[in-house]
């Protein structure tokens, strides 16, 4: 290995390739990538056998919102609660991010469309002065049922970060809601609202979906290919919904809710991502598909952190360590599959000229996972 005077190296080292590990040493040069190397190095950080994985690409993370409102009626300094997030974020090993803000609102929302636009220029203006950790797109999530979900698309795409978006309808009785048990769990608990109240709410909801959701997943998809903004498809259950996608332009199915639309959406060439607390947790929180048997049927290419950030790095080690996969290939899931679903070719592995966003991770047997360092490009965020 050819060192020089300013390089990073990490030695004494459990370097997880694409497809294999290697014991070796890492040199960094630039920001980027410049050798890999079997065995020791006498200079160096010694890792003293710990893991060194790619720095993990996070397609949707509903996350910002809880710093933004941490209580109830309580909202924070947008900034502030910006380098929270991003603070959680990078120790997590997380060193790509898109921040998935809601397009559409119902009225009932605490947090409304100015939050949203103003998130939006919070995370771009900070971008730009580099001020956060990780580096931080932004995915639309788009509630197209609602009446102002195309209108407040149009105003949200011109923001600098947005690379993603995807179609999503939470209306009772359909996608990820086919059991209204389990909508009524989530919705009346999290509005602490009367019987009376949730069937009144229920119908509004299913009112709206069958007013405005077809014509705004048109106009939305139309607007994304023309601003060559990426399109995601979103809790889709059944042929029909693979289908729409597919005429949509999709090019990724987030959060299929069963294993037919998954196996379709794996054949009709999607990348298929699923959540990794669906994984932790051994099942869907929804009552939906588990992940689990997706990956069993060769139908799961991503995992998405969603609402715990910590959770894509416990995921891929815990399919490793009960020999379901790999963990190169568990890795990839977290890291290179995403990197390229978002057309980010230079990083999300570990090669020479890549980026060098890097994690050292510890393993512990019957442990969590543990981040203990995060790199991106060279400069230590974590």
């Amino acid at each position: 290995m050819n060192i020089m005077q300013n390089d990073l190296i990490f030695t004494n080292c459990a370097i997880v390739l694409p497809t294999e590990i290697i014991e070796g040493t890492l040199c960094v040069r630039d920001g980027n990538i410049a050798d890999i190397a079997h065995g020791r190095s006498a200079t160096g950080l010694d890792l003293n056998g710990d893991y060194v994985i790619p720095g993990c690409v996070e397609l949707h993370t509903d996350h910002l919102e809880t710093h933004v409102m941490p209580r109830p009626k309580v909202r924070w300094n947008m900034d502030a609660a910006l380098q929270a997030h991003d603070g959680q974020i990078a120790t997590a090993g997380i060193t790509t991010v898109f921040d998935a803000l809601r397009v559409g609102m119902d009225g009932d929302t605490e947090l409304g469309s100015a939050d949203m636009s103003m998130m939006a220029q919070t995370i771009s203006a900070a971008s730009a002065a580099d001020r956060l950790r990780a580096e931080h797109f932004i995915h639309l999530r788009c509630e197209v049922s609602m009446p102002d979900a195309a209108e407040h698309f149009d105003e949200m795409k011109r923001n600098d970060r947005v690379r993603l978006a995807s179609l999503m309808d939470h209306a009772p009785g359909q996608r990820q809601f086919v059991s209204l048990d389990a909508y009524r769990i989530y919705y009346q608990g999290k509005k602490k609202i009367s019987d009376a109240e949730f069937a009144a709410f229920s119908e509004r909801r299913i009112a709206q979906s069958e007013a405005y959701s077809a014509k705004n997943r048109q106009a939305i998809a139309q607007q994304c290919h023309a601003a060559h903004i990426a399109l995601a498809s979103h809790d889709d259950a059944t042929a029909e919904h693979v289908a729409e996608g597919m005429e949509l332009g999709v090019s990724l199915a987030e959060f299929p809710t069963t294993v037919s639309a998954a196996l379709l959406s794996r054949d009709a060439g999607l990348q298929v991502l699923m959540g990794a607390p669906n994984v932790v947790r051994g099942g869907s929180h929804s009552g939906n598909v588990s992940a689990l048997e997706l990956l069993e049927k060769g139908a799961l290419d991503i995992l998405s952190s969603d609402y715990v950030p910590s959770s894509l790095i416990q995921a891929a080690f815990l399919l490793w360590e009960k020999d379901i996969i790999d963990l190169p290939q568990s890795v990839r899931l977290i890291s290179a599959n995403p990197a390229q679903a978002a057309k980010l070719d230079d990083r999300g592995c570990i090669e020479i000229g890549r980026r060098a966003d890097l994690v050292r991770v510890r393993a512990t047997a019957g442990l969590p996972p543990l981040v203990t360092g995060v790199w991106r490009q060279g400069m230590r965020i974590a």
